[in-house]
């Protein structure tokens, strides 16, 4: 299984999602983020998304920010999108249908339906970047069991 975490910077929401799944995934998955923007191109995570990660015993610190190509299309099985905006970004830039298919919200897999948002938390102060870890520690562990 190879799986792309998707946030706006690619330096909070998607490289904390990264970090999760890698964590919990079996060992011969592939997990990478991206951002749609290239704002941050080649940056480390932001240092709050670093620290909420070493708290939960996670390394997130060697990720660099990249931006979405049209290649991770055709490399990544599943694509999550951390909110609608990015979810409607990947889209548009999807090559084909196919490709389209790929795309799905990331806590649509802990509540199926309800398309809920994970928040940015850049602006914010830590408690927003340990609530975003909580949502995606809950999203990935529903979306793991069903593998």
């Amino acid at each position: 299984m190879k799986i792309l975490m998707v946030c706006l910077g690619n330096i909070c929401r998607s490289p904390l999602a990264q970090g999760i799944m890698e964590l919990h995934a079996p060992a011969d998955w592939r997990i990478d983020s991206a951002g749609t923007s290239g704002w941050h191109e080649d940056e480390r995570p932001d240092t709050r998304s670093i620290l909420i990660a070493k708290e939960r015993g996670i390394a997130i610190d060697h990720q660099r920010s990249r931006q979405v190509n049209e290649e991770d299309f055709e490399t990544f099985d599943i694509i999550f999108a951390m909110d609608s905006s990015n979810y409607t970004n990947l889209i548009r830039l999807a090559p084909n249908e196919a490709a389209k298919a790929k795309v799905r919200l990331i806590l649509n897999e802990a509540y199926p339906g309800e398309n809920r948002q994970v928040p940015d938390p850049y602006t914010g102060g830590q408690s927003g970047f340990r609530h975003v870890y909580e949502l995606l520690e809950e999203a990935v562990q529903s979306f793991i069991k069903k593998y």
